[in-house]
């Protein structure tokens, strides 16, 4: 079973993660404000179904690596760490430098929202970087891998969809609130200060090993 402590940062990480508006939550937010909630709702059911082929790739390359080579993953985890920490100092660094217009040129309104919604999930190169690099410092090598994804599958897929429905929801005023650069540079410093202390948490988890 999954340490609480580990999934718990892995929640944060994850729920920190789907509320920056990338071109997933964009999305959905566009077929929110433009083609209604159904529309939005579609989108949202895609991108899981999308996300899910990640997860089975996951659980199969994971749970290989783990039991072939346990120092591999060892390395991997530390690496996924440091990587969690790159990713926290470069929001500090670049707080409220996003601008609005690409999140403004990322709308592109679609008659197919569940077909697209695969397609821009598995499309979608921060996802294998999330996996590859993000996942392992959350899994215990000593531990059965598949059950410990299935179970981080679970958490990341209800965050995003309870996320995706506060956009759905929300539609035209959140994706108004999202652009402004105040808004914009809080959520940057919150995700850089969050992501930097799991790191370090996790370095000296995998250090005390």
């Amino acid at each position: 079973m999954i340490d609480p402590a580990k999934l718990a940062a892995f929640a944060l990480v994850s729920g920190t993660t789907s509320l920056i508006p990338g071109p997933s939550m964009v999305f959905v937010l566009s077929q929110s404000v433009w083609r209604g909630a159904r529309s939005g709702a579609a989108a949202l059911a895609g991108l899981q179904l999308g996300y899910l082929v990640w997860w089975l790739l996951a659980a199969l390359g994971l749970g290989t690596l783990a039991a072939a080579f346990p120092l591999a993953f060892r390395l991997l985890g530390i690496g996924g760490a440091l990587y969690l920490g790159a990713l926290g100092v470069q929001a500090l660094r670049h707080a409220g430098t996003t601008s609005a217009d690409g999140l403004s040129a990322s709308r592109r309104p679609t008659a197919h929202p569940l077909r697209d919604g695969v397609v821009i999930a598995i499309g979608n190169p921060k996802a294998l970087i999330y996996m590859v690099a993000l996942l392992p410092p959350f899994v215990d090598a000593r531990a059965p891998i598949v059950p410990q994804l299935v179970v981080l599958a679970l958490v990341a897929a209800a965050l995003d969809v309870a996320l995706g429905a506060v956009y759905i929801l929300a539609g035209s005023k959140l994706a108004a609130v999202m652009e402004r650069p105040v808004t914009r540079r809080r959520l940057d410093l919150a995700v850089g200060a969050v992501f930097i202390l799991i790191a370090l948490g996790i370095l000296a988890e995998l250090f005390r090993r």
